[in-house]
């Protein structure tokens, strides 16, 4: 029993950690950047679940709640890039390219959260991610420094969204690493200015 409590604080934590700042896109307050956490791609075009997520951001767009969309997700090969993927899908829903800043070294939500703070310079962002994931994504970029509201996108209780809520426990005992080591992001490199300039760029 010790063994199993022991096993679920770091999920309670996190959902401690995220009240009251959970909603849907309705809910979510005016703030310059969103940002878009990768979930996979299918034959080079976004999974299910990412398309969800990026169909919620394009509706945060169209809204006026942000004006600006950071992608971030995985390309540490040349035949696998998440944030171009991300970045066409978002063009084709109505975003604009230039409004559209790709974060190509987003590995995990902790290197995503860290690289949105200290190479994009993102201070406050609405994050976007599925509702078993966004309270970790939630806890992670408030230690990085972003100030965030997250909206949590619904999807069908099928096998692959079981699957993520099971594997958020194990996810939730390396985030309460991360939040007391606070590793570097596995690539980190130069401050980046795309934020900057999508923000300046005309709507």
């Amino acid at each position: 029993m010790l063994g199993a409590v022991l096993a679920l604080l770091p999920s309670t934590w996190l959902h401690a950690a995220a009240a009251g700042r959970v909603g849907g896109t309705g809910e979510a307050p005016k703030r310059e950047v969103a940002v878009v956490f990768g979930a996979g791609l299918w034959d080079g075009e976004p999974s299910p679940y990412l398309a969800h997520r990026l169909d919620a951001a394009a509706e945060l767009y169209e809204r006026g709640t942000v004006e600006v969309v950071l992608v971030t997700g995985d390309n540490s090969r040349a035949d696998y890039d998440e944030p171009d993927a991300m970045r066409a899908y978002l063009t084709r829903r109505g975003v604009p390219d230039r409004r559209i800043v790709s974060d190509y070294a987003g590995f995990d939500t902790w290197d995503s959260c860290v690289r949105a703070k200290r190479i994009f310079g993102v201070d406050r962002a609405v994050l976007v991610s599925q509702d078993f994931h966004i309270r970790r994504a939630l806890a992670l970029c408030e230690k990085a420094g972003v100030e965030s509201f997250g909206v949590g996108v619904a999807d069908v209780r099928d096998a692959t969204w079981y699957y993520g809520g099971v594997r958020e426990l194990a996810a939730a005992s390396k985030a309460a690493a991360d939040v007391v080591l606070e590793p570097d992001p596995t690539f980190l490199g130069s401050r980046e200015h795309g934020v900057r300039e999508a923000l300046a760029a005309p709507r």
